[in-house]
């Protein structure tokens, strides 16, 4: 259970209730979280429609996308955030055993160069994003538009916010994901 009380959709005012619902929702199994968010209504209005809106855009290949978030959460260790990010990349062609040694990225038989150099920066951006070194940003513009590394740190960096914000106040994984 989690520090502080579940805020259920019918608390809330309808523009906040319709986004607390799609989120929920169509998103993922995220209800947990959404109902520790609902506390602070400008972070619903805006955190949970910004990602909606990213994954609706389309403008990172999902396996990337996934591949940063489960790096960076098996980084801190928010086991939430693994829970219901490791189903996400199955279907992208990486097995569940495959997705629990992604940190072991470098000689990892189920990855090839880009998803070893998008885990190589989720890495940096996380632990070193002061000490980056060019080299690796110039094999990242190889692969990548300046919008895709853009989104690429924008959610590695949010990941480790959730993750973070997860663990602090103690969110729970919902019951549809612990049973798989």
């Amino acid at each position: 259970m989690a520090r502080v009380r579940s805020i259920g959709p019918e608390e809330l005012p309808p523009d906040l209730a319709a986004i607390y619902r799609e989120f929920a929702g169509s998103y993922g199994p995220f209800a947990n979280q959404v109902a520790v968010f609902a506390h602070v209504p400008a972070a619903l209005r805006h955190l949970m429609p910004m990602l909606m809106e990213l994954r609706a855009a389309k403008t990172l290949p999902k396996r990337y996308l996934e591949l940063a978030i489960v790096t960076v959460s098996k980084l801190n260790e928010c086991d939430y955030c693994v829970a219901h990010h490791k189903p996400f990349l199955v279907p992208e062609g990486i097995s569940s055993e495959g997705v629990d040694r992604v940190l072991d990225y470098a000689d990892h038989p189920e990855f090839d160069a880009v998803d070893r150099l998008v885990v190589e920066y989720a890495i940096a951006a996380w632990e070193n994003s002061h000490r980056i070194p060019e080299a690796l940003f110039r094999r990242l513009r190889q692969h990548f538009s300046e919008a895709q590394i853009v989104e690429l740190t924008l959610r590695i960096t949010l990941c480790g916010f959730f993750n973070r914000f997860n663990d602090a106040l103690g969110i729970e994984e919902e019951a549809e994901v612990a049973a798989e």
